[in-house]
């Protein structure tokens, strides 16, 4: 379940899980957390035009125990980060 410190838009809270969903898709091992290569797989799927830089920036918001990895428990801090990144726009960017 997402707590918002504020009342957000439905369509916020969507686009959120939305996002969740594609992330927890790129774990391709299933081993409950993301991978650099992952998370780059994950924003290719979002049309990032540099993948890569998104990659980095994101595991520097995202990993806050530096192990490498995006856990469950980090993993809204990612999805937080895709937000800033492509507000209003996350659906439109989507491949399936």
């Amino acid at each position: 379940m997402v707590f918002f410190k504020k009342s957000v838009s439905p369509s916020l809270v969507a686009e959120h899980e939305q996002i969740l969903s594609l992330f927890k898709g790129c774990d391709v091992n299933k081993d409950g957390k993301l991978s650099k290569d992952e998370v780059k797989a994950g924003f290719r799927r979002l049309q990032s035009r540099f993948p890569g830089f998104r990659t980095q920036r994101a595991f520097k918001v995202a990993d806050k125990n530096g192990d490498g990895f995006i856990s469950e428990a980090e993993l809204d801090e990612l999805v937080d980060y895709v937000l800033d990144c492509y507000e209003g726009s996350v659906a439109l960017r989507l491949i399936k």
